[in-house]
């Protein structure tokens, strides 16, 4: 078999290994597979091609058209996954292994793709939190934003998850407008290579907004300003030595870390052999030992459960995992394949070795184990092995060694506030999974340890069926953890967009507010309709296009038809005595419903036309009884419009229903569908 030559994309050019290159190795095995980098690649030139052609070309892009963007790149690799499947067993990893990283990479895009178009406006300004009135009478007002960094992203990835580890950085700095620089470990770049070059081949992303080094990164991290990005995950160690360069430091780069996780995961006191939660906590644990051969940053490092039970999980597990059969990641019947690499199997041994001095070893034996369709003492292969700690308060290297492979330790806990106690010693971590049906349970583990934990995850037997697992980061919550396991938020849906972005707070009046935001406020000024907006498209409505109604006498007979015919015959609205002992009314009053249906009357165009939809109201308050006699009128403004397909549109306006006093009566956000000029 060839060598492969795993290149870089820098500057638009693919740029091959020179003699600085490292060798990989095939983790099956342990044969040279290929080699990777290039001592003399221009960093400058990749950072100044990010800056100065990848990132005015995203900036130009909306929100919406970035989304689309993603979308276009996940259908791609979509197509070309099984590729990447077939070079992935190399790695070590099993065909379910690649649903987590390949699968899984391109869902985190599809999720990101969506979010942008549902959760984010068709523009290039975020905005963050809703207007604060700065003045009494509302000329000055402030109003959070969020605009792309001016800047680059460098992604340092680990060795585990070669596509979906680069994706899931990549979705929302995309997504941000902000130009990325991807340097995957060089254990796994060759399948991160051809991610990239299927990426890149579709021309679906703009110039300069994505290249690769395969290899080392030089002194780029030295060249970057405050307007870039550090997105790190591995060690811990070297972590501090990059986040701690004087450079990083004093120009206040932001850099984000995932790193060491000494995970936990507890058993209730509920849960005891024979309950359905029991089974599920010793499957949870077995996938998560043997998944991408526990190479996971997820994955269950620390056992916790309850001390009468220690024996009973011990034996269920071992029966378990002594049915798993690890080998050849290609085989069909293999379910644990490698380590990625013979180097990792040294280090996994090694920690191993520093567990076992405050642990005993009673599952697994690194020097009696059977392989499968593969060359144990080439390949870097490893049985699962499982430690007990008798005394997990005092033996403090077990919840502080990461063994980065199928390792894990089993301790035991006197009551709930020591299971708590024993999860927060691994001193801030990515997860922690708590399998109990207990609710009191629950809400105890998440007051006392959410404070060190990045997620915690519960189960039992009522969401079993359709919960994600212990180890599954998902893109719309948030991945990350505080202390030893970084102190950084990946993912999270529009919050991991976010890392690329800069809050800045706006302050102006009205139409400034609504100039920069494209979104009408309230005292800005308004345009008056030249037809009915109801006959108007998507596309021809403006913001701030207003309409002011006639008004509407409100009647008694109103009043109690209403409430005879919708059977709302609370006594505010029929017993005026009652009413007036109320603190809120002055006599009986109109329903607040009867009033959205009489301002609906009073503005709705009722012939056929562009409005297809009315989908529902946000931010509905009553702010003034109306009484019998009362009149009320209506101003409808066109507050903001998104595009949501090719048909059609979503406009939300905002719905003002004054009285004849001009007091407000009611406030509101109406939202309609409207559709596209044909």
């Amino acid at each position: 078999m060839s060598i492969l030559d795993v290149k870089s994309f820098v500057a638009g050019q693919w740029v091959a290994p020179d003699e600085d290159a490292r060798s990989i190795e095939n983790a099956v095995t342990g044969a040279v597979l290929g080699r990777a980098g290039n001592g003399s690649l221009d960093v400058q030139a990749m950072l100044d091609h990010a800056r100065d052609v990848g990132g005015p070309a995203l900036r130009n892009l909306t929100f919406h058209d970035r989304a689309r963007m993603l979308k276009a790149l996940a259908t791609e690799l979509n197509a070309h996954k099984q590729a990447l499947y077939d070079l992935s067993f190399a790695t070590g990893a099993t065909q379910a292994d690649h649903m987590i990283d390949i699968d899984g990479g391109v869902g985190t895009l599809f999720v990101f793709a969506s979010k942008g178009r549902r959760e984010m406006p068709d523009s290039n300004v975020y905005l963050d939190g809703d207007i604060e009135q700065l003045s009494r009478h509302g000329t000055f007002l402030g109003q959070h934003i969020a605009t792309s960094l001016h800047g680059v992203a460098v992604h340092i990835n680990a060795f585990n998850f070669p596509v979906w580890g680069m994706l899931e950085k990549l979705a929302p700095t995309l997504l941000a407008g902000v130009p990325a620089i991807v340097k995957p470990a060089t254990a796994t770049c060759y399948v991160t290579e051809l991610a990239v070059r299927i990426m890149l081949d579709s021309g679906i992303l703009p110039t300069g907004a994505l290249q690769l080094v395969a290899g080392g990164l030089g002194d780029m991290l030295d060249r970057l300003t405050c307007q870039d990005v550090v997105s790190f995950t591995g060690s811990a160690d070297t972590a501090f030595k990059l986040r701690s360069s004087d450079h990083i430091m004093r120009n206040s780069i932001r850099f984000v870390a995932e790193q060491d996780s000494l995970n936990a995961s507890i058993l209730g006191p509920d849960a005891v052999p024979g309950t359905p939660e029991f089974g599920l906590f010793v499957k949870e644990v077995h996938r998560e030992m043997t998944t991408k051969a526990g190479q996971k940053c997820t994955a269950i490092r620390r056992i916790i459960a309850p001390q009468s039970h220690v024996d009973a999980v011990i034996e269920a597990l071992g029966a378990r995992l002594s049915k798993t059969i690890i080998g050849d990641p290609k085989a069909d019947t293999t379910r644990m394949g490698a380590l990625v690499s013979n180097s990792q199997k040294r280090d996994v041994l090694e920690k191993a070795a520093i567990i076992g001095a405050h642990a005993e070893r009673v599952i697994g034996d690194p020097d009696n184990f059977d392989v499968q369709g593969a060359d144990s003492t080439k390949g870097a292969f490893l049985p699962p092995m499982v430690f007990h700690c008798a005394d997990p308060d005092t033996a403090i290297r077990v919840h502080d060694t990461e063994a980065f492979g199928p390792v894990s330790t089993i301790m035991g806990y006197t009551d709930l506030d020591h299971a708590i106690a024993l999860a927060n010693k691994g001193q801030g971590s990515l997860v922690a999974s708590v399998i109990t049906h207990d609710t009191d349970v629950a809400r105890a583990v998440a007051v006392g340890a959410g404070a060190f934990h990045g997620r915690l995850y519960f189960n039992n037997r009522d969401s079993m069926k359709e919960s994600t697992g212990h180890g599954s980061p998902l893109p719309h919550m948030v991945h990350g953890g505080p202390g030893r396991a970084g102190g950084g938020e990946e993912l999270g849906g529009i919050r991991g967009v976010m890392h690329y972005m800069q809050r800045t707070a706006v302050q102006g009046s009205p139409d400034i507010l609504t100039a920069i935001s494209k979104t009408w406020v309230p005292g800005a000024r308004e345009i008056p309709a030249p037809a009915h907006p109801f006959t108007r498209h998507f596309d021809d409505l403006d913001i701030g296009e207003t309409i002011h109604t006639d008004p509407r006498t409100i009647s008694l007979e109103d009043i109690e038809h209403f409430a005879t015919f919708t059977g709302d015959t609370f006594y505010a609205h029929m017993d005026d005595a009652a009413a007036k002992r109320n603190p809120f009314f002055p006599g009986r009053v109109a329903h607040g419903y009867l009033l959205l249906s009489f301002a609906a009357g009073l503005f709705v165009e009722p012939n056929e036309g562009p409005v297809l939809a009315n989908t529902g109201l946000d931010a509905l308050r009553f702010m003034k009884p109306v009484q019998a006699g009362d009149s009320i009128k209506v101003r409808l403004t066109v507050k903001h419009k998104t595009p949501r397909n090719d048909e059609y549109g979503e406009v939300r306006w905002h719905a003002t229903l004054t009285n004849q006093d001009e007091d407000k009566v009611a406030e509101y956000e109406l939202l309609t569908m409207n559709a596209f000029k044909p």
